[in-house]
């Protein structure tokens, strides 16, 4: 019975290790690609927009929410934490609502 539950357990172990590994393949990749797709947009002269200011997270940042601007902010958007932080800053400098 003991050596079926370490099996399981070992298993269990196997499967996460794998899943840990492909995750962290997944995200180099998509860092290489938005990588060249930056290089590419360069060469071309191309930027990207400007984000649209969601009323929402203005609506927040009104209020004095901050955080909860950034929250929704990555609802919206997809963006990362870091990403979604620096466009909610601007944002507020834009509408002088933080210094």
């Amino acid at each position: 019975m003991v050596a079926i539950i370490i099996a399981v357990v070992g298993f269990g172990l196997i499967v996460a290790s794998r899943r840990d590994q492909r995750t962290s393949r997944e995200a180099a990749r998509l860092t290489a690609v938005e990588r060249k797709l930056d290089v590419v947009m360069k060469h071309l002269g191309l930027e990207e927009p400007a984000p649209t200011e969601d009323p929402e997270v203005v609506a927040h940042l009104v209020k004095g929410e901050f955080i909860q601007a950034i929250k929704v902010y990555r609802e919206r958007t997809g963006a990362g934490l870091a990403e979604a932080k620096d466009a909610v800053e601007e944002i507020a400098r834009r509408r002088g609502l933080r210094s």
